[in-house]
């Protein structure tokens, strides 16, 4: 009887935990306290910076406004905390941040080691080299025992190793853990090359004294899917953050604009009608937690995928950077988004 009553006070003991993690959701604390803490990179043209006045833009921040217009209906209800590249992740643990967009590469020892989940990619990438065009270079293959600046604490640093190590090249690595350290020692020349994503070398570039006498070279060294990322054990808080990424891309291809949104909400198009949570029997957004217009909300205040992108880094920003593999799948990219239905 004394065993009965201990497991089944034990029993009653472990459901009340569960049932008081269970209930204590990102969600909640997010709408107790009013905003989204979102972090963001300390400073990388076209993806997060601050201007002068601490207004905070770029892609990576246009999604953090865009989950803030999602479950508030008002992106301006996020707040940005700046990380470096060895921060980052505990400040996510920690609980410091709900969500982290900082141009983070989802690899399987981040998605399984560090108890966090990725699942929507806003931006294929891949790891390339920049050099002063004085060099003559024209290849990464022509790199041997030249000097290279690399941030630690990331992806990058690793697949450098391993890209010179496959191919008998010989280099020396100059290691930073800041960014603006990296960036500055590049600029006064105390390196011959620049190695991080393909995408922040066109930021950067535009931030060297003398842009134009930089080039990026050709190769493509690595996968690096950039993606969002929450904690792990919040399946809630990681469908919102998901399908936040996946309402903009769908929205790009239904041909949703922030200028077109509310005629839209006319359409005679059932797929429409329902991902503006206008038809009346809609539970796009009540399954999640949020009322049933957050997509139109994300829409009307931030954009679709193609704007943002082309706002912040695409061929009409300082960046000029193509859609390449992130143009929607049947504009012959990979961007592609499971239905809102």
């Amino acid at each position: 009887m004394k065993n009965k009553l201990l497991s089944a006070a034990i029993g009653a003991a472990v459901f009340a935990l569960g049932t008081s993690a269970a209930s204590a959701t990102t969600l909640g604390d997010v709408k107790a306290k009013g905003f989204i803490q979102c972090g963001v990179n300390t400073g990388l043209a076209g993806f997060a910076a601050p201007d002068a006045s601490g207004n905070w833009a770029g892609f990576d921040v246009d999604f953090c406004k865009a989950v803030a217009a999602a479950v508030f209906g008002d992106p301006t209800k996020v707040k940005f905390t700046p990380l470096s590249a060895a921060n980052r992740f505990p400040a996510l643990q920690s609980g410091e941040i709900d969500v982290l967009a900082r141009n983070t590469t989802w690899s399987i020892n981040r998605d399984t080691a560090l108890g966090l989940n990725f699942r929507f990619v806003n931006y294929y990438d891949g790891q390339g080299f920049m050099v002063r065009k004085s060099l003559n270079v024209k290849s990464a293959l022509e790199l041997s025992g030249a000097s290279v600046c690399v941030q630690s604490g990331t992806t990058t640093e690793l697949n450098l190793a391993d890209y010179f190590k496959a191919n008998n090249l010989q280099y020396n690595p100059v290691v930073f853990e800041k960014l603006d350290e990296v960036n500055a020692a590049y600029d006064a020349g105390r390196c011959d090359v620049y190695t991080t994503d393909q995408s922040g070398l066109y930021s950067l570039r535009l931030t060297l004294k003398n842009p134009d006498e930089h080039t990026i070279l050709p190769e493509i060294i690595s996968k690096e899917p950039l993606a969002p990322a929450v904690r792990q054990g919040d399946d809630q808080w990681f469908d919102i953050v998901s399908w936040v990424g996946y309402a903009m891309i769908n929205a790009e291809e239904f041909g949703i604009t922030q200028a077109n949104v509310d005629e839209m909400k006319n359409s005679p198009n059932p797929d429409i009608k329902r991902f503006l949570g206008v038809e009346a029997d809609t539970k796009i957004g009540t399954d999640l937690g949020l009322t049933n217009d957050w997509a139109y909300n994300i829409v009307k205040n931030v954009g679709n995928y193609g704007e943002v992108f082309e706002r912040n880094i695409g061929e009409s920003s300082p960046l000029k950077i193509a859609r390449g593999l992130n143009a929607l799948w049947n504009k012959g990219g990979i961007q592609y988004a499971p239905p809102v239905r």
